[in-house]
């Protein structure tokens, strides 16, 4: 047998590229004999050089430089192991804030390493925190706003009343106590002493001015004299002319509604009426009984069995039913009517100073019975807004707290039961709110 490649027999121009077609067989064509270059001596092997590292503030641990150093534990810029390295991976050691790594970082096995979880934003965190709560009070102040606007009842149509007088300094309020028991049952009406009469008449009436000089609270006594004027039926739409006819001042509300009566005190006094407010007996009480009683000092003990009434002298906080009989009270007073609208004014006063306290007002489970027990029996104009309604309230409760004036209409005597008024102090007083001067006229 030939050594392949040095020798071998055979022509290979004659058999090679024959393949099985030739009887003999194909032999192994010969390759010319390629000579290597000689391999270029090899350079001694010098490790990579490591990038130069600035110097690192005090606690910078540079075994994290290069993703495969470890541990390490030295300072400084140095990449050769101390003594005493260890290379191995001890996965239960946490590196903290020691001397040779940086607190909240961890040494990684594969030569990475992990970043610990950062301090909280406690600046973050409180700045979201009031703005959400900010959203929060937004959003129960809106839906409050809209829901006791919804439950107004805006059923006195102030455009028609007829031949008004000029607005003046301020806005003017007419507060409106009916005998109304709309909505009550039998048992409320004789727990009340309300009785049982259809219908619907005005128990108390007052003037409200909130003007630039402070609040001024202005009893009308029911049994006013007054002259119904020409007036425009609030149902009909007809024209009643005026015939200088005298009546107590209830009779016009009894013969037309709110609207005569807005006509009528209009008329005569001179003063603008901006809007109405009108509340019955069964909502006065519920009032006073969501806010758990208004405290009274009486000074002087009384009774009266049509009202129900029987106080003791001295500091007392009455119920509703209690806080109904006092202010419909007249028959244990010598004045009479004039001193039932002081204690009417009194009581309304202590109500309004009493309720809007943060007590009440930021606590929902007194504030949402009491908006509804006062709005569910409420009404008022089709001009009243609930802010317009807030303005009043707080102006009512400005009259106790020295900041205005509280006073019965000036009297001049009587015709029969009706009280005359002093026409020359009407006109003084009314001059005055317009102006927005100080009330200087007294009443009785």
């Amino acid at each position: 047998m030939n050594d392949w490649p040095d020798r071998r027999t055979g022509d290979r121009s004659e058999r090679y590229g024959r393949g099985s077609a030739d009887p003999q067989p194909e032999g192994a064509r010969s390759m010319p004999h390629i000579q290597r270059r000689p391999a270029p001596p090899q350079r001694p092997q010098v490790p990579p050089r490591r990038p130069q590292v600035p110097p690192q503030s005090p606690g910078y641990d540079d075994r994290y430089q290069d993703g495969g150093r470890q541990g390490g534990g030295h300072q400084g810029g140095g990449y050769g192991p101390e003594p005493g390295y260890d290379s191995g991976y001890n996965t239960g050691q946490v590196y903290g804030s020691g001397s040779g790594g940086s607190g909240g970082r961890r040494g990684g096995g594969d030569g990475g390493y992990v970043q610990g979880r950062p301090a909280p934003d406690w600046r973050r965190r409180i700045k979201l925190g009031a703005l959400a709560l900010v959203v929060l009070v937004l959003a129960v102040s809106v839906s409050t706003y809209f829901w006791a606007d919804s439950k107004l009842k805006r059923e006195v149509d102030l455009s028609k009343v007829i031949e008004r007088p000029e607005s003046g300094d301020g806005t003017n309020y007419l507060i409106v106590g009916s005998d109304s028991r709309e909505g009550m049952s039998a048992e409320e009406k004789k727990r009340l002493r309300t009785g049982s009469a259809e219908g619907k008449r005005t128990d108390s009436m007052m003037i409200l001015h909130d003007g630039s000089n402070g609040p001024t609270l202005i009893s009308l006594p029911r049994d006013s004299n007054v002259e119904i004027p020409t007036f425009k039926g609030s149902e009909s739409g007809k024209t009643f002319q005026g015939t200088g006819r005298q009546v107590k001042l209830n009779a016009a509300y009894a013969e037309d509604g709110p609207e005569l009566l807005v006509r009528t005190v209009e008329f005569n006094t001179g003063l603008r009426i901006d809007h109405y407010v009108e509340i019955g007996f069964g909502g006065f009480a519920k009032i006073v009984d969501a806010i758990g009683g208004v405290e009274l000092d009486i000074p002087k003990a009384f009774k009266d069995k049509k009202s129900g009434a029987d106080f003791q002298a001295g500091k007392q906080t009455l119920n509703g039913e209690q806080s109904l009989a006092f202010v419909r009270t007249r028959y244990a007073f010598a004045g009479s009517d004039l001193d039932r609208t002081k204690n009417q004014q009194k009581f309304l006063a202590a109500l309004a100073s009493q309720t809007a306290t943060p007590s009440t007002i930021l606590n929902p489970f007194k504030l949402y019975p009491t908006m509804g027990a006062g709005l569910d029996t409420l009404i008022v104009d089709k001009d009243m807004s609930l802010w317009s309604l807030g303005n009043m309230f707080f102006a009512m409760k400005g009259v106790t707290g020295g900041e205005g004036t509280s006073m019965n209409m000036p009297i001049s005597g009587s015709i029969g039961s009706n009280l005359v008024w002093d026409k020359a102090k009407v006109k003084q007083l009314v001059q005055q709110l317009n102006d927005g001067e100080k009330v200087t006229v007294k009443g009785n």
